[in-house]
């Protein structure tokens, strides 16, 4: 028995895997053809991730920061915001649509209900006051909602929800029977419990994150202000507002520094980190005053709002949606080459790693970074900071020698790493460039 009881059991955790994979692999494919309008979800025979009964019902995320539910002046929370939150919500609902709201605000909350006027900086203080507004914050959702007839239900994720493999899915299986029972989910970071080196940091990545979890079809972040400058219009009188964003990779703006009110975390900065994400995953995502509320619902049906960003033409899929969605603990600058072979979807290798930076694990998520900074993918790498920085710009070969132990051949497998450029336009970039310089040999393609 001894003898059998290991290949039984490795047996049985092969099997396990597949069933996995086989599960993984239907549910990227049925969002795959839903997010690129080929067919909808209903010919696959079945509901899908909480599909209603409309043909054309979409998965919205609509995100309200901290900045819209407090005022500032008063430092009291803004109930008509809440309320007029909550009507558009209930709204959007009706018409069939599956409706999620990432709030922010509950240390906000909790340093009005204890009279702060100013936000603590110590982590213990700001955990408790997490504590101390999140159920009050929960309470005006759960009392606006139900004089509109609806049911929310209080979802509090932490990033080792979204690192861990099975957590990710897991996750992904209760929104799924949220969306079945037709409650709409209040999602918020579980800063009570999150340590400052495992927080997800900001709620415009929290949304981005959500939306490629449930492969939503639009990412409402609503802000304090209209959109998407150029510069910051408050300082720069020549700041252009931008409607569309087709390419995000291409798009050049002075987001500035810092956020916005005492009470918030976030800025444009992270706004555009969000985009990248909810992009990646084939999600468009609208940057949009919270003074419009009302208006998100006709957005939905093609009309104007705030800054418009286009998902990108391929679409992440599968397992690498998982990835796309762990917070990157560092950055790798490559050089030409190995960016065009990331571009390529080619395994990344230490002779085109030019820097490192971050303090990450093996397997922690990491930026891949042109040396025009220019962040073209995410990727789980296979050696950790220190590792790496031993490795900038050797041969495979001599892996072993300067570690000390063998390890993969490359730094980042191609499996393991999420695109955020296009490829189609990086090829075409590539065939201009090998005719303007001749074909050259690529000292990368080795």
């Amino acid at each position: 028995l001894n003898h059998f009881l290991p290949g039984i059991n490795f047996h049985l955790r092969h099997q396990r895997r597949h069933s996995l994979r086989e599960k993984d692999s239907e549910m990227a494919t049925v969002l795959e053809k839903r997010g690129s309008g080929m067919v909808n979800s209903r010919s696959t025979g079945r509901l899908s991730f909480g599909e209603s009964d409309n043909l054309n019902s979409m998965i919205v995320v609509i995100k309200v920061g901290t900045s819209s539910l407090i005022r500032e002046d008063t430092d009291s929370v803004n109930l008509s915001c809440v309320a007029r939150l909550c009507e558009t919500v209930a709204l959007i609902h009706s018409k069939g649509h599956r409706v999620v709201v990432v709030t922010s605000g509950a240390v906000g909350v909790g340093a009005q209900c204890m009279s702060l006027k100013k936000r603590p900086t110590e982590i213990p203080k700001k955990q408790a006051l997490a504590a101390i507004g999140q159920g009050h914050l929960m309470k005006l959702y759960d009392d606006n909602f139900n004089e509109l007839g609806k049911q929310c239900a209080q979802v509090l994720i932490t990033l080792e929800n979204i690192a861990d493999r099975s957590q990710y899915l897991n996750t992904r299986q209760t929104f799924k029977a949220l969306f079945e029972y037709g409650v709409i989910p209040i999602v918020n970071e579980n800063d009570t419990v999150s340590v400052h080196e495992l927080r997800i940091g900001d709620n415009d990545t929290m949304a981005s994150q959500v939306a490629s979890l449930i492969g939503a079809d639009y990412c409402f972040l609503l802000t304090d202000v209209d959109g998407l400058y150029t510069a910051n219009p408050n300082s720069d009188p020549n700041a252009k507002f931008i409607e569309v964003v087709d390419d995000l990779v291409q798009l050049s703006v002075d987001t500035g520094n810092g956020a916005g009110t005492e009470f918030g975390t976030g800025g444009m900065a992270t706004k555009l980190t969000a985009a990248r994400i909810a992009t990646a995953a084939g999600c468009k995502m609208v940057i949009c005053n919270s003074n419009r509320l009302e208006d998100v619902h006709t957005c939905l049906e093609g009309a104007k709002l705030g800054t418009l960003f286009m998902p990108m033409p391929n679409v992440i899929q599968g397992r690498k949606r998982w990835i796309l969605s762990m917070p990157a603990r560092g950055r790798a600058i490559l050089d030409a080459g190995a960016c065009r072979a990331v571009c390529r979807h080619k395994n990344v290798f230490p002779c085109g790693l030019k820097e490192v930076h971050g303090t990450f694990s093996s397997q922690d998520a990491i930026h891949l970074v042109s040396e025009e900074g220019e962040v073209i993918a995410s990727g789980l790498v296979n050696y950790n900071n220190e590792e790496m920085k031993k490795l900038v710009g050797l041969q495979s070969d001599e892996i072993e020698e300067v570690l000390g132990f063998h390890g993969p051949s490359e730094i980042l497998h191609r499996h393991n790493v999420c695109v955020f450029k296009d490829v189609e336009e990086e090829m075409r970039s590539e065939i201009d460039r090998t005719r303007s310089i001749g074909s050259d040999h690529d000292p990368y393609a080795k």
